[in-house]
C-alpha cells in the first residue's frame, strides 16, 4: 500500500458572521461540507492575490475507515 502523505490539523475560532459567510459560500457552490468550503475559499483568495494555484483536495480524500470512489480510481 502507498504512503499517504500527511496534512495538518487546523484548529480556528470564527466570528458569527465569519461562519454565516463560509456556510453561504458553501451552499451557493454545493460543497460537500465546511472543511471543502474552507479549501475552496482559500485556493481562490490564494489565486487571485499571489496567482498562485493550490491542489483541489477534497473532504473525501481525508476519510479513515475506508478508500473513496476517487482514491479507488487513482489506482
Amino acid at each position: 500500500m502507498a504512503k499517504r502523505e500527511r496534512y495538518e490539523r487546523m484548529q480556528f475560532m470564527l466570528s458569527s458572521q465569519e461562519l454565516e459567510a463560509l456556510n453561504d459560500f458553501r451552499f451557493k457552490h454545493r460543497l460537500p461540507s465546511l472543511a471543502a468550503a474552507i479549501r475552496e475559499a482559500l485556493r481562490r483568495g490564494l489565486g487571485a492575490s499571489e496567482k498562485l494555484i493550490v491542489g483541489g483536495s477534497q473532504s473525501a480524500d481525508f476519510g479513515l475507515l475506508e478508500q473513496t470512489k476517487r482514491q479507488r480510481k487513482k489506482r
